[in-house]
């Protein structure tokens, strides 16, 4: 049975992944807001995984707002940080969101470990909450390799440093949709679009 989520609230306040996001919802939501429009508070995220911190903002925001809503917890994992920055990839860049510190803080701490081994992974929890308290997830994973110095200006993020599996260019340098067709993030919404939605009519 499909559910009918043609107004869903995107629980961020994060505009690159809000843009992601409604790209991803195109042809299947008529209206889609976002808990920053909509002026909902930006709950703390206290969970220990992204599935976690991911139901975490969608029930605050289909609680406050009456609609149903979708969010997104991901982050980068790198494997010779033992998956860190993890849960606190945003954390990582700072009140400001400076993802340039970031992405420096990742280098540095691989240098100091003395690591060769620059393997890494993108991964993306979805949860789609409603008020009445229904909760959902999925989850999408991409494999890939960090390179420095960064490179290209189109993602966000830590987009400039992630090469993703069998390429040779980072996200950032990807056209949008080209990203969109394969990152984690897509997978993710390829498991909660075959569970719950309908194609909306025009």
């Amino acid at each position: 049975m499909s559910i009918d989520i043609s107004h869903l609230v995107i629980a961020t306040h994060n505009p690159g992944k809000a843009r992601e996001i409604d790209a991803l919802l195109g042809p299947y939501v008529r209206r889609v807001y976002t808990a920053g429009e909509l002026g909902l508070p930006e709950p703390e995220e206290t969970g220990a995984s992204f599935a976690e911190n991911a139901v975490l903002k969608a029930k605050a925001a289909a609680e406050a707002s009456g609609k149903p809503a979708l969010a997104d917890d991901s982050g980068l994992s790198v494997s010779a940080l033992g998956g860190d920055p993890g849960i606190y990839s945003a954390r990582w860049a700072g009140p400001e969101k400076d993802f340039s510190l970031a992405m420096g803080k990742v280098e540095a701490a691989l240098k100091e470990v003395g690591a060769k081994d620059h393997s890494a992974a993108f991964i993306c929890v979805l949860a789609l909450a409603f008020p009445d308290g229904r909760v959902e997830t999925f989850e999408g994973r991409i494999e890939g390799a960090l390179t420095f110095p960064p490179r290209g200006e189109k993602g966000f993020g830590y987009d400039p440093i992630f090469v993703p599996d069998e390429y040779d260019i980072t996200f950032a340098q990807m056209e949008p949709a080209q990203k969109h067709a394969m990152s984690h993030r897509a997978r993710a919404f390829e498991k909660f679009l075959a569970f719950c939605i309908q194609k909306v009519p025009a």
